[in-house]
């Protein structure tokens, strides 16, 4: 029997969860005693509150992560735009921080699970760290995060990386559906649900497979491919600007205020020899800046944390004497704002 587990969480689109739930009944339809479909949580049975309508579903199992067969994660439905609580980022972000993101883990270590997504669906996996190196898709609007994860963001309807199925945009549900369909159960099967619902999976499937495209030559790569974890100020004006550094240089305690919460962390800045070096020290880990820069006497580098959610965050700061105060930036999450002192 393959089960497909079409997973809630307070907050969670219809349209991503529903479309899919629909494909996949009317395919057992056609297989009788094959295909099982069911609405479950981490948490177990439950009524599960979407987002935006506030409409509430029945869950009626426990995610069972080693059960052979799928599991389907959809997207939030939110504020786009904002930073409050029913924000898409917030929604998302506690459903990564809920038993979720471990159940996962675990399912995609099983080699008789696929784990697929719909639209927002593939962030919960990125931000809990369970994508980095892996192509997938999301939302148009998330795609910068997914990258600020560590994913690779592949702008396509449908990727497939094996174990793991993701859908971008909030109809994809349909074509993530039918897609497994045919890859799990045959192409008739498939067929025979778009006839039903007078619906023909849109777009190509992107796969790491068959002949590979040619790039265009270039003389620059992105910063963070480049990335290293010193600067070196350019000779002109060579004093001037370690002048400027220096200005940075110290142990600072700062604050971001996140959509997800406040971030205590700790920066320790040092200029020597027109070299910037810095590290930021968050509980018991540290990690080296990436690629610090300083122009206008804003000081700017990239980060990647792993706490609370794994991203690559790019900052751009100034100081007026021993005060700190700029931004901190990943994808379409909000900018957040920076203040510091210095201690030492």
């Amino acid at each position: 029997m393959l089960t497909v587990q079409i997973v809630l969480f307070d907050g969670f689109d219809l349209l991503d969860a529903i479309a899919p739930y629909e494909v996949f009944h009317a395919a057992s339809m056609y297989v009788e005693d094959t295909l099982s479909v069911v609405l479950v949580t981490a948490e177990g049975p439950r009524h599960v509150t979407s987002g935006i309508s506030g409409l509430k579903i029945e869950a009626t199992e426990y995610l069972n992560p080693a059960a052979p067969g799928i599991i389907l994660v959809p997207g939030a439905a939110g504020d786009v735009d904002g930073e409050g609580v029913n924000s898409i980022p917030a929604i998302l972000s506690r459903a990564m921080n809920s038993p979720l993101t471990a159940v996962l883990e675990q399912a995609l270590a099983q080699k008789d699970v696929v784990v697929a997504t719909v639209c927002g669906g593939s962030l919960i996996l990125a931000m809990g760290g369970l994508l980095e190196g892996r192509p997938a898709v999301t939302n148009h609007l998330g795609m910068d995060l997914l990258g600020a994860t560590g994913a690779v963001p592949i702008r396509a309807r449908v990727v497939d990386d094996g174990n793991l199925v993701t859908g971008g945009g909030v109809t994809s549900g349909l074509d993530v559906a039918l897609y497994l369909a045919e890859r799990e159960l045959g192409p008739r099967i498939a067929h025979a649900v778009e006839q039903l619902f007078e619906y023909e999976r849109r777009g190509t499937v992107w796969r790491e497979t068959g002949m590979g495209l040619g790039h265009p030559k270039t003389g620059s790569r992105n910063r963070l491919e480049n990335a290293g974890d010193t600067a070196v100020i350019p000779e002109k004006g060579l004093e001037k600007q370690t002048t400027a550094a220096s200005m940075f240089d110290g142990n600072w305690d700062t604050t971001i205020a996140t959509p997800v919460g406040k971030l205590e962390v700790k920066l320790s800045i040092s200029t020597r020899e027109g070299i910037i070096k810095g590290t930021a020290i968050q509980g018991d880990e540290a990690v080296d800046w990436i690629n610090p820069v300083l122009e206008n006497n804003k000081l700017a580098w990239s980060l990647r944390i792993t706490k609370p959610m794994r991203l690559n965050l790019k900052f751009e700061v100034t100081v007026e004497g021993d005060h700190m105060s700029g931004i901190a930036k990943a994808g379409i999450l909000p900018a957040s704002k920076l203040v510091g002192n210095r201690t030492s």
